[in-house]
């Protein structure tokens, strides 16, 4: 993958709008969905979200097809894999990437701690 281009898509994803539309798009699979089903699914009126499904295709993330009265877009997977590669292609210098334990506990806070040891 060429700089040019994944720096085209991360562009189009730094966005929250297009952001949201592509992980939609992406949960549904390559058969997409409906602009007014999007729309409608996320909130974003009709002249924004064109907008931003432009960006989208223009970005190479997404597809657009007619099928009879209806618009629909769907997810490039090859190029979200493609990107996702460029961007791990030389992780840890080789090696296995341990991912770090999640945390399933907010952090303490200096006001969590207070209010503790005042109810103690």
């Amino acid at each position: 993958m060429q700089i040019a281009q994944t720096v085209k898509m991360l562009s189009a994803l730094a966005q929250e709008s297009r952001l949201a539309i592509f992980r939609l798009l992406v949960e549904q699979g390559p058969e997409g969905l409906p602009v007014g089903t999007i729309g409608e699914t996320l909130g974003i009126p009709n002249a924004t979200l064109s907008f931003h499904l432009k960006e989208l295709l223009y970005a190479g993330l997404v597809t657009s097809r007619q099928s009879g009265r209806f618009v629909y877009y769907a997810p490039v997977i090859e190029a979200m894999n493609d990107l996702v590669g460029y961007l791990t292609e030389n992780c840890c210098q080789g090696q296995s990437c341990a991912r770090p334990a999640t945390r399933t506990s907010k952090p303490r806070t200096a006001t969590t701690s207070r209010t503790r040891r005042r109810a103690t």
